[in-house]
């Protein structure tokens, strides 16, 4: 039989609240609609229930913005009191313009506005922040559907991130357990003999974006099961797949 994998989408998963065992909620999901979860599956989980059962979730009026915060939100024509957040969260600056504020997260993360987004947060005026520890989420999850399923899984916590040189959105991994983040075809040869030097394929970002197809944004899935792919097992983080700055061209 050709290769083939399925992306599955986990509906049913209620609106999340803090404290919320996401494990479980998939599991339970999962088995009603008739796709349990099953050894060897691959669950991608949207950053946003997360941040959710992790308490991420804060009111804008929470927080007062500093003069700092004020002068970037002139310049960029945001909200102040989002600013102040994004810069918390921050550890430089990158770019900012009219309407862009792009950021280096404390996870090393570039993205826009810090990874700090409004929709689908149950509530005007309230701001979803990424998970402290995506690494660590995602191993929390993959543990208590193990123990359940007395086999491994893999989890990748995922988030769409916009891209430099291109148009649009795609999903990545953020947070990852259960395998490795890369495919490594270094030192192997290709049907014609010619040895591969610097093909290191980002598998885990790849998973992240044929799920995000079946997960959507309006549609309030934010689950995904992918199965079949037979994936490199291993204790892998999603922190690999940050560019070390000494051989980041760009920064």
């Amino acid at each position: 039989m050709a290769p083939r994998i399925q992306v599955i989408a986990v509906e049913g998963i209620p609106e999340v609240e803090r404290g919320q065992n996401i494990g479980n909620l998939i599991l339970s999901c999962a088995s009603s609609q008739g796709t349990p979860i099953m050894v060897g599956d691959i669950l991608v989980v949207a950053q946003k229930i997360v941040s959710k059962a992790e308490g991420r979730l804060f009111p804008l009026d929470s927080i007062v913005p500093s003069p700092r915060a004020r002068g970037v939100a002139h310049l960029t024509r945001k909200d102040p009191r989002l600013v102040e957040f994004i810069l918390r969260e921050s550890l430089r600056v990158v770019r900012q313009a009219v309407g862009v504020l792009i950021t280096e997260t404390r996870h090393h993360f570039i993205c826009a506005n810090s990874g700090i987004d409004a929709s689908n947060v149950g509530g005007k005026d309230l701001v979803s922040l990424l998970p402290l520890d995506p690494d660590r989420s995602a191993d929390a999850i993959r543990r208590t559907i193990r123990e359940e399923l007395n086999g491994s899984v893999a989890v990748i916590i995922s988030d769409s991130f916009g891209r430099p040189w291109r148009k649009g959105q795609t999903n990545v991994a953020i947070g990852l357990a259960g395998m490795r983040p890369f495919v490594d075809y270094v030192g192997c040869s290709d049907p014609h003999g010619y040895e591969l030097r610097v093909s290191s394929l980002a598998v885990v970002d790849e998973l992240a974006s044929a799920a995000e197809l079946v997960m959507g944004k309006l549609s309030r899935v934010p689950v995904a099961i992918v199965r079949g792919f037979d994936y490199p097992d291993g204790n892998g983080k999603a922190e690999e797949l940050i560019r070390p700055s000494e051989l980041d061209l760009f920064r």
